[in-house]
């Protein structure tokens, strides 16, 4: 990437460059950072150069004035998508001349439709039999439990220890 110099974003800030340096200069401040900086110490060098305001806010009322009668325009696919115009407001053809969705591509086709859909199935049960499945899968199916051959083995382990237990117990 090609770095300008102080002194090439000073002429720019001075206007001191033709119109094709200053489109490329331009374009490079958005991507650069470093030459942002630069501009940025140019500007503030040639700052007691710049012309001083009077009347601030009459200033600033004559530029807001200036921005109301203009108004962006979108840039066609064609040209390049970083760069936006502004261009006096003019009434726009392609608007007029442009056909009007038909009715079925429409937001309020699809929120009827869902609307509709909604009500079918609330009032054909369908909503009220998938509830009731819920419910059964959800509750937990009571099964005899049978206990395993290790609980077997375990229990009558034990029992026969008692047995011996209550059998010493019993002679003494």
């Amino acid at each position: 990437m090609k770095h300008y110099s102080f002194e090439e974003w000073l002429q720019y800030v001075n206007d001191e460059v033709n119109e094709n340096t200053k489109e490329e200069l331009e374009n490079h401040l958005y991507s650069c950072d470093q030459c942002l900086d630069q501009y940025l110490i140019a500007v503030e060098a040639s700052e007691s150069s710049l012309p001083i305001l009077s009347d601030i806010s009459d200033f600033t009322d004559l530029v807001m004035a200036e921005v109301s009668k203009q108004k962006p325009v979108v840039p066609d696919t064609v040209r390049n998508l970083n760069t936006m115009s502004m261009v006096p407001s003019v009434p726009d053809t392609k608007m007029t001349n442009m056909k009007k969705k038909p009715f079925y591509q429409q937001a309020v086709f699809h929120y009827l439709l869902a609307a509709a859909a909604t009500l079918l199935l609330t009032f054909s049960g369908v909503f009220q039999s998938l509830a009731a499945y819920a419910n059964s899968i959800e509750k937990p199916q009571i099964q005899e439990k049978k206990p395993s051959v290790t609980e077997g083995v375990i229990n009558k382990t034990f029992a026969w220890m008692d047995s011996l237990e209550k059998k010493e117990a019993n002679k003494k």
